[in-house]
């Protein structure tokens, strides 16, 4: 993982038929964005959990071959911000569609979810360059003829130049969507490296990744409380001279009662989480890993512009 930022240069074949383009991956929280951004790279790149409003940031996967190049951004899901954390989600979300080439909406077919997703649809076709596509999400949860119906009833508003019904988690359907996303590319140059998966930082993927078990773990408000922040990041030499990777990070929370929480009888809810956290984290890194976690309090976090750009990343 490289912190490489976007270089403009010939397409690694050097024809001039090169596609590149982004690809904004938008829809309400938990109809499997991230989980789609996953199959697609063929590697976990975003975090996962069954609880709505899991990613924060928006995450940027590369695919390349021969012909194109696309960067995929997932995004926050798309909801009615009750705080200000919540409101710079939606903020971000919006702003990777305005700059993509192509918009990839995904809906959960197996929920009702109307409302939501006529609201992102009127905001979708404000955009006028992107090519828009209707992604129908979890299909293997439904019976088709439930399916073709809704089908039928988008195609006849045409309102998305494709609709393509897919299964993020079992892979159905994925490549043909890759397929048509490739047609939908402008011409352009090779933005990054051919080997390159992402252009986040690796101390990014490490604080999700602790995240992503708090989120696993605790209950209630507790996870949607929590920052994770990398404060050491470093190679050592062992005494049989092979290296490890020193982490510490810090879980800050917003009330003294989530940081007992957090922390658990005898320290047995961070202790989990960061057993579960490094062993991910190692194969992530491909080597082995030492991580210290320490939880504290920085309260309101999510409601304070100064300490959301510290902890959150954002307000930039």
């Amino acid at each position: 993982m490289t912190e490489n930022q976007p270089q403009e240069s010939e397409g690694s074949s050097g024809e001039q038929d090169f596609r590149s383009g982004y690809v904004s991956i938008i829809g309400a929280p938990n109809v499997g964005k991230s989980t789609l951004l996953n199959t697609i790279l063929g590697q976990k790149l975003a975090i996962v959990t069954p609880k709505p409003q899991t990613t924060r940031n928006q995450i940027r996967g590369i695919v390349t071959t021969d012909t194109h190049q696309i960067i995929f951004v997932d995004t926050p899901g798309l909801m009615d911000p009750k705080y200000l954390l919540q409101s710079e989600m939606v903020r971000t979300a919006y702003g990777a569609m305005r700059d993509a080439d192509v918009i990839l909406l995904v809906v959960d077919v197996s929920r009702q979810n109307e409302a939501i997703a006529t609201e992102i649809i009127e905001q979708i076709q404000r955009l006028k360059k992107a090519n828009k596509m209707l992604i129908l999400n979890k299909i293997d949860l439904v019976d088709k003829r439930t399916l073709l119906p809704l089908i039928e009833d988008f195609n006849e508003k045409s309102l998305f130049d494709e609709i393509v019904p897919i299964s993020a988690k079992t892979g159905d359907g994925v490549s043909s969507l890759l397929e048509q996303v490739a047609t939908f590319l402008p011409s352009g140059p090779l933005y990054y490296p051919e080997d390159q998966l992402s252009d986040l930082p690796e101390r990014f993927f490490i604080s999700e990744t602790v995240r992503e078990k708090l989120l696993l773990i605790t209950k209630r408000e507790v996870p949607y409380s929590c920052a994770v922040v990398v404060e050491e990041f470093e190679k050592r030499k062992r005494r049989n001279s092979d290296e490890i990777l020193y982490i510490r990070a810090i879980i800050y929370a917003e009330k003294q009662t989530q940081k007992q929480i957090i922390i658990g009888k005898g320290g047995n809810i961070v202790k989990r989480v960061g057993e579960l956290a490094r062993l991910d984290i190692e194969k992530f890194m491909e080597m082995p890993v030492y991580l210290e976690l320490y939880v504290t309090v920085k309260t309101n976090w999510r409601r304070d512009r100064s300490k959301l750009k510290e902890l959150g990343g954002f307000l930039e």
